[in-house]
């Protein structure tokens, strides 16, 4: 017997395999998580004026996030569908001299078996994905950066919450996970 963690992933054999989650109590989880947007001001200005050749990119890229978070089992090949309660996304934009800043953070929920950190680690980065595609035009400098897991809870492992130097979205920490009378 050995002390080392075992990847849930992986077979005897060593070959990916889908953890068998029925065991598991359903349970209220939570996830925010965090992904960064550094464009030029005058993109960012295109943002906030509605001026950008694309139309709203905020909005389309609130929806892209949380059509994103629904659709993370089709995307990344071992995560389990799952029921989600909700889905947000948050965005928060600012000039730091030379460039500009979109900070992007998503909170999913579900009642289930398993977590819902890659569900919002799939929204941000698609909110983030479809801002280059709506700007592109105007800034093909975008840079991408920063996607990170912030904060969750639910589930065996508990409460993580990310040591970090990122400033937050404004979103507060999260309460404490409990099922609402509807989710029991």
């Amino acid at each position: 017997m050995t002390d080392e963690p075992r990847l849930t992933h992986v077979d005897e054999a060593g070959r990916a395999r889908m953890v068998d989650v029925a065991p598991k109590p359903e349970t209220a989880r939570t996830a925010r998580a965090r992904a960064r947007v550094r464009l030029a001001p005058a993109t960012l200005r295109a943002i906030e004026s509605g001026g950008a050749p694309k139309g709203d990119v905020l909005a389309v890229a609130r929806v892209a996030g949380i059509q994103a978070a629904k659709r993370t089992h089709e995307l990344i090949p071992l995560c389990h569908p799952l029921r989600l309660t909700a889905v947000e996304v948050v965005f928060a934009a600012r000039h730091e001299g030379a460039q500009a800043v979109i900070d992007i953070e998503t909170t999913v929920k579900a009642f289930d078996r398993t977590g819902v950190e890659m569900e919002a680690l799939v929204a941000a980065s698609t909110a983030a994905l479809t801002i280059y595609d709506m700007v592109k035009a105007l800034d093909r400098g975008l840079v991408i950066e920063r996607l990170e897991l912030v904060e969750k809870q639910g589930g065996r492992s508990g409460h993580f919450v990310k040591e970090t130097d990122a400033p937050s979205v404004g979103a507060p920490r999260l309460p404490p996970a409990t099922p609402n009378a509807d989710q029991r």
